[in-house]
């Protein structure tokens, strides 16, 4: 599935559906610019979950509303509602596994 990309104007309507991620990021940032590729390359094993990229540059409101401190966060959504957050580096097993456990 083609990763989406957010922003504060229509964050909103983005995490609507079953399972959302929510990859929180900057450009500058090291670690997002490894965990980027991780994200897009899960993301075409999973039809079934949207993956949707926040640069935190490009918005502040909806990284402050979740209290993003550190980036890279990223953030399950189910039906619109937070139901768990991550931040820091994941591999592709990791993320896969905790997208398993959401399904759960």
């Amino acid at each position: 599935m083609a990763i989406q990309h957010a922003n504060d104007d229509n964050f909103n309507e983005m995490i609507g559906g079953e399972l959302t991620l929510v990859d929180f990021w900057a450009p500058w940032c090291g670690p997002c610019r490894m965990f980027g590729p991780i994200f897009e390359a899960t993301s075409d094993t999973m039809s079934d979950v949207k993956f949707v990229k926040f640069n935190v540059e490009e918005g502040k409101r909806t990284p402050a509303k979740f209290g993003i401190r550190g980036i890279p966060s990223v953030l399950a959504f189910k039906n619109g509602e937070l139901v768990e957050a991550r931040s820091g580096l994941m591999d592709q097993e990791t993320l896969t596994d905790w997208i398993q456990e959401l399904k759960g």
